[in-house]
């Protein structure tokens, strides 16, 4: 499949893919749309708590994990980021890119390893980053319930993968997170929302990232009966 870099509205990268017409971030600027969708509302919810477990969906360049490894090294706040990734980008892409070049020097080698990393190990990069990337599609995954207090759900969007977005997908993210664990995502599609709702999740619809209207969040309520 063939992948091109090229540059958003805020001046840092992303890649677009012609066969599917579509980008890994928003053209209106990808480090925008990261740090308010992810960042911004998902992990400065947790910004009282020593550590934070993240399991994101769509590793893909790695922008939301090195976005979070530079939120928890700022607070002093541990984070365990499990990522999940069934295409990996080659270390060629991930260099076109330049994302480093967004953030202190300090983390650029942590960056560079986290892409360079085995699969499916634990890695630990500082005292407040452990990292781990599997490589699986999520359809497979057998995810351990309540272990997670956060979900980035950071998928190309429903036109381009429907079936990622199904309700047997945003279940395994409702049995995956603690009560009152946090899913966020870009995505404001009616149709999500209302699965997310009936899955027991609580709805809150925000502010999208420049050039988008609405976002979503959604708090793990109750288990499933």
């Amino acid at each position: 499949m063939k992948r091109e870099v090229i540059e958003t509205a805020d001046g840092s990268n992303t890649i677009y893919i012609p066969e599917m017409s579509e980008n890994y971030h928003s053209y209106h600027g990808a480090l925008q749309e990261a740090q308010h969708v992810f960042i911004k509302n998902g992990l400065q919810l947790f910004k009282e708590k020593k550590e934070v477990h993240i399991f994101e969906m769509g590793f893909g360049t790695g922008l939301n994990a090195l976005l979070s490894m530079v939120e928890g090294n700022r607070v002093n706040q541990k984070i365990f980021y499990t990522g999940i990734e069934a295409f990996p980008l080659e270390m060629e892409i991930i260099q076109k890119i330049g994302y480093e070049s967004f953030v202190d020097n300090e983390f650029n080698k942590s960056f560079k390893e986290m892409h360079l990393s085995k699969w499916d190990q634990k890695h630990t990069f500082s005292d407040t980053f452990s990292f781990e990337k599997i490589h699986a599609k999520i359809q497979d995954y057998a995810v351990l319930e309540d272990t997670k207090d956060l979900v980035y759900f950071d998928a190309f969007g429903p036109r381009a993968q429907e079936e990622i977005w199904g309700i047997s997908i945003l279940e395994k993210m409702h049995r995956i997170l603690k009560p009152g664990g946090v899913f966020v995502t870009y995505c404001a599609k009616g149709q999500v929302k209302r699965d997310l709702k009936s899955l027991g999740f609580e709805l809150e619809i925000l502010e999208g990232p420049p050039g988008k209207r609405e976002m979503t969040r959604a708090i793990k309520s109750r288990h499933i009966s």
